[in-house]
């Protein structure tokens, strides 16, 4: 007989990861709790950790990086530009 998948919402895999994350019960425990497998509980944990900073990252400053890359984008077209129309004057 096929196994049946669960989905889990965001919220139980948030949860779950946390508790993982506090170290207040061992794995086993949360995979008795929650009626999971340790790999899934450690996977969701590991996206906790690797996520997890990114939520209190400075939304202004990513602002500012996009903003200043664009004008790097139109800085360089435009020196191309010119520098092809002096390419072309001066018969290279």
């Amino acid at each position: 007989m096929p196994r049946k998948y669960t989905i889990h919402s965001d919220k139980f895999k948030f949860k779950v990861a946390l508790e993982a994350l506090k170290g207040d019960k061992t794995v086993l425990q949360l995979c008795q709790e929650f009626g999971l497998a340790a790999k899934q509980i450690h996977s969701w944990k590991k996206k906790l950790e690797d996520v997890g900073p990114q939520v209190f990252a400075d939304k202004r400053k990513q602002k500012d990086d996009e903003t200043g890359t664009e004008q790097l984008h139109a800085t360089i077209g435009r020196l191309k530009v010119e520098n092809d129309f002096l390419s072309k004057a001066l018969g290279r």
